[in-house]
């Protein structure tokens, strides 16, 4: 199949289908004239980056998945090896998340919203020494 039927069939794009050729993800079949040839595999390799990356996997973490489900003698300590420190990642970035979220909140509730110049929002982002170097210069 071409590129357009597997771009139609796997969802993806055929510049992220060339991308992930390029970087070496699926290695589709050439025809006589050059064209790519798509295989039931090439399309099964597609889903499988699409849906670990829809999880948040990197490229490079892909890669090693591809590697790991092509190895019939791997380990799946291996697997969860690596599902596992991408979910420590991932509880990182809502760990950093939720504390933005606090901190951004705190801010909006002690702003009054109102016709006076004084924002606690700006000040918040301002730091504690932007706001004494400003109260000092207003002084």
């Amino acid at each position: 199949m071409n590129i357009g039927d597997a771009s139609t069939q796997s969802g993806l794009p055929a510049k992220t289908i060339r991308y992930y050729e390029d970087i070496g993800l699926v290695n589709p079949g050439r025809s006589t004239n050059g064209y790519r040839l798509f295989s039931e595999n090439d399309l099964h390799k597609l889903a499988f980056v699409q849906r670990a990356r829809s999880l948040g996997f990197s490229i490079e973490e892909c890669r090693a998945l591809l590697s790991l489900y092509d190895d019939r003698e791997r380990a799946s300590a291996d697997v969860k090896a690596l599902a596992h420190s991408h979910l420590a990642q991932i509880e990182e970035k809502i760990a950093g998340l939720q504390a933005m979220q606090k901190t951004l909140s705190e801010l909006v509730q002690k702003c009054h919203g109102d016709d006076r110049p004084d924002c606690p929002i700006l000040e918040g982002l301002a730091g504690t020494r932007a706001k004494a170097g400003l109260r000092e210069a207003v002084s």
